[in-house]
This record gives structure tokens, sequence and C-alpha cells, in this order.
């Protein structure tokens, strides 16, 4: 084959910097939005933020005076009059930006004659969280005030530190014997007796080895139970928990010889005990969702608006944007001040993406929002892609992990789209209405005898919805509703 060379011209569509700093920022959550903004910032010089935490803090200089001046992001710009506007365009400051001056220390009187007679000191100190006990430090507590021994006291410390944070022995005392020194001496009897002691501890139920021993130890201290109730509550714990987890009341009436009275009084017994003793002491701290858009309900209708909260307040430099203009800044600065006002201009086209999302969303699901699920259309991408003008890869990333709130609860952007179901009637129901019905269902169900899930196909067939029964189980396993067997009651 003859090599050549040919000319050839075409058109391809090409990133710029600008257009993947817009993707990458549309589809960030609010954290993962400030926390790229907190690097951004310390990355340009020429960017400011104006809603800073600590612009409204009381400054101190160096000597431990009060620092009378404006913070630096709110001190006006000086320069040329003509520059002013130039300035003003190259910010964002929200829906509606506050142009008055925010000096913490201007209207205030910082001398103790300007102070209230009446304050109280407390008011004055800091509000520092109290400290969290943990399980252990619990436990330590009380072994310090009931074991006097310094060998028994090393001893159940041992034990405590092999508890999970459930309050399990996850070892065995042969296993923990076993990774002992010899020259310590130690006995199994002696950890037998430790863990005894350890087990009398608060909360009841700490130091067991499985669930059956947590249950039987939390029985046997439990104040006001009849005998009677109580050894068969620890005949079924001890002997048939899987049959009481399993609800298999017939076989414990037959293992137990009792009637339905009495293993109800056991059952209730149990259901009293905690089979996770030491959770009450977990650390875990609950992650709170900020929502981006909110929706209320007015005259007019059901009104959108953003979270002024997690909307970011940006502008260009001043001072430096002068020089630039002036000729006397450094030609990176230049780059730098370009970066500035893109981002700027991509944050608030973020924002007003959406924002029109939203917009677009409740105004196809306005059942939702009077009625509740139950009322929830199909919806799908495309539908708001269509309506707005956009990709749908662009309502994706709008719509994944942004959050509104609504009267009903929080709820995320995809939470409003899902698939749809045939009716009998040749519309359509959406796959959120069905799972709010089989919810509904099942809480209104006899708890003597619940409802299966072709008994719930079949009812939701009655209202008109084609629904198989594979579909009903898909569904209430993603409730995470048990089965009809794990329903059951006496």
């Amino acid at each position: 084959m003859k090599q050549s060379l040919q000319l050839r011209t075409s058109q391809h569509l090409a990133l710029t910097p600008q257009l993947q700093q817009s993707i990458r920022l549309l589809q960030l959550s609010t954290l993962e939005l400030h926390q790229e903004l907190e690097q951004l910032l310390t990355d340009n010089p020429l960017l400011e933020r104006l809603d800073d935490p600590l612009d409204h803090s009381l400054r101190l200089l160096a000597d431990g005076a009060i620092n009378q001046q404006a913070p630096a992001g709110e001190a006006p710009a000086e320069g040329p009059p003509g520059d002013a506007p130039a300035a003003e365009a190259d910010s964002y400051d929200g829906p509606a930006a506050d142009t008055e001056s925010t000096t913490p220390d201007a209207d205030m009187d910082w001398s103790d004659s300007g102070r209230s007679k009446n304050s109280d000191d407390e008011e004055a100190r800091p509000q520092l969280e109290a400290h969290h006990c943990t399980l252990r430090e619990h436990l330590m507590e009380q072994m310090r005030v009931t074991v006097l021994e310094m060998r028994d006291r090393a001893l159940v410390e041992l034990i405590i530190d092999a508890l999970d944070e459930n309050g399990y022995l996850e070892e065995s005392l042969e296993e923990i014997h076993a990774r002992l020194p010899e020259e310590l001496q130690v006995e199994i009897e002696e950890l037998q007796t430790a863990l005894s002691l350890l087990q009398s501890f608060d909360p009841l139920g700490v130091g067991a080895r499985n669930a059956a021993e947590c249950l039987a130890i939390q029985i046997k201290r439990l104040p006001g139970v009849p005998m009677v109730t109580r050894r068969m509550a620890l005949a079924i714990v001890e002997n048939h928990l899987a049959w009481f987890a399993q609800r298999d009341f017939n076989k414990l009436k037959k293992a137990l010889l009792c009637d339905d009275e009495d293993l109800r009084e056991a059952q209730t017994v149990i259901r009293l005990c905690n089979p996770h003793p030491g959770a009450a002491f977990a650390s875990d701290v609950s992650d709170y969702v900020v929502p981006d858009v909110i929706v209320k309900k007015s005259r007019t209708g059901w009104q959108v608006s953003l979270n002024n909260d997690v909307m970011p307040r940006l502008r260009v430099n001043a001072m430096y944007a002068n020089l630039l203009k002036q000729g006397k800044g450094e030609s990176a600065m230049g780059a730098q001040l370009q970066e500035a006002k893109w981002l700027i201009k991509n944050m608030r086209q973020r924002f007003d993406t959406i924002l029109r999302v939203a917009q677009a969303i409740v105004e196809r699901q306005k059942n939702f929002f009077s009625h509740g699920a139950v009322a929830m259309r199909p919806l799908v991408l495309r539908e708001i892609a269509d309506t707005l003008g956009l990709h749908e890869s662009t309502i994706s990333r709008v719509t994944t992990q942004k959050y509104m709130l609504t009267p009903h609860g929080m709820f995320e952007l995809k939470y409003f789209f899902g698939s749809h179901v045939a009716t009998e009637a040749g519309g359509e129901a959406s796959s959120t209405a069905i799972r709010a019905l089989i919810v509904q269902l099942t809480g209104a169900e006899d708890p003597k005898n619940p409802l299966s899930d072709s008994k719930i196909a079949d009812m939701l067939g009655e209202q008109g919805m084609v629904i198989a029964r594979r579909t009903v189980a898909k569904y209430r396993e993603a409730l995470k509703i048990p089965p009809v067997s794990l329903r059951k009651s006496l």
C-alpha cells in the first residue's frame, strides 16, 4: 500500500477547562462542593468568600486589644470610581446578597458598661459538648468500686478489653487463658469468676458469649416477673431461641406444653430484654443532610426556592483586580483572575440548573406534595430533560446527592423518578406509589393473620394495579418488611 498525506476537515466536540469545571461542580454534593471551594480559595488569592463563618467573630490584635477594623473580605476596595462596577459584576452573592456592612463591632459597645446587669455568668461561658462515656469507661468505673484485689481487677479488665461494641465476649475463656504468660499462674476458674463478676455489672447482659446467654442474664434479673413466666422465658432463650426468632409458635407450645396465654406472657418478658447491651454506648454520630432546595405551600401553589445556607457568596478581590487593570500585576495573576471569573459563573449556573430541575419535578409531582407517596406519578429523566432542553446525563448529575426539603420530609431528587406499572384502565402507576400502598396494607393487617405476598398482589389488583407476586416480594424486601412468617404474632 502506497503511503500518502491527506488534509481533511472535521468537527468534533472539545471540553474546555471552563466546561469541565462546570460539569464537575454540577455533580458534586453540597459537602463535596464546599470542600472543593475551600481548596480553590486556598490556591487562588483573587477569589474571596463573603460568607466566611469567622467574619462575624471578635478579632484580637497581637497585644490582646480588640481589632476595630473590618475583616479584609468586607473592607471596601480602594481604586478609581470606574473600576467598581467591574468588581461587582464578578461576584456571586446568592439570590439575595446583603450589600450592607457586616463589621462585627461597628455598632456594639464592648465595654463592661454596655452589658446587661442581669446577665448570668453561665451565659458568658462557652458551651462545650459533654464527654461521651464509652462502654469500657462505664465498666471500669463499676469495677473500681466493687473489686478490691489488684489481681481480680486485672482479670476483669482483661475481659473488658475483649468485649466487642455490643458488649459480647468474642473470645472464649480458653483462648484468653491460652495467650496469658505461664508465669502469671492464672487458672481458668479465676477467669470464670471474673466473667461472672463482669456479668453482674450494668448494663444487664454485658459479658455474654452469645444472644441466648445475654437474654438469660437479663431475664434472671428482671424485677416483678412471676416465677412460672420467668422459667418459661428462660427455657425459650436457652433451648428454643431459633424457633422464637422464626415465630414458630406451634412448635414452641408443643415443646413447652403451654397455651397461647402463657406463651404470650413469656414473649412479653423476652421483648423487655436488649440483645445488644453495649450499643447504647456507641459513639456513632448521626450524619445530617442539608437540603439544596426547599418546597413550601403558598396561595398560588407549591413554591421552590434554593437554600441560602448552602450557597457560597463569592467575588473577585477588588484590589488585585484593579492592579491588573492598571498593568501592575504579574502575568500569572491574569490567569487566576480568569479562573476566579469562571468559578463564579459556573457556581451561579450550578444553582440555577438545580432550581430549574427542582421546579420541573415539583410541577409534575404536585399530587405527591398534596397527598403523599401514594399519589406519586411515573417520571423518567428524559421527560425533565426534554422539558428543560438539557441532556439526560445533566439531569442525572443534578439529581444525584441533591436533596429537597418538603412537608413530607427530606428526599433526594432521584426519589421522584421511578418505573411504572400498568393499570387495568390503561394508565400507569408509579413504583413509589405501589411501595407506599404495600406499607399501608402491611401496617393495617391483622398481626395474627398477616397478608402474604399473593394476597397483597390480589388486593393491589382490586385497585386496578396489575402486579405479580414476585414483584410484591421484591418491593417488600426493598422496604425491609419481614415475610409473612416473621410478621405473625400470637
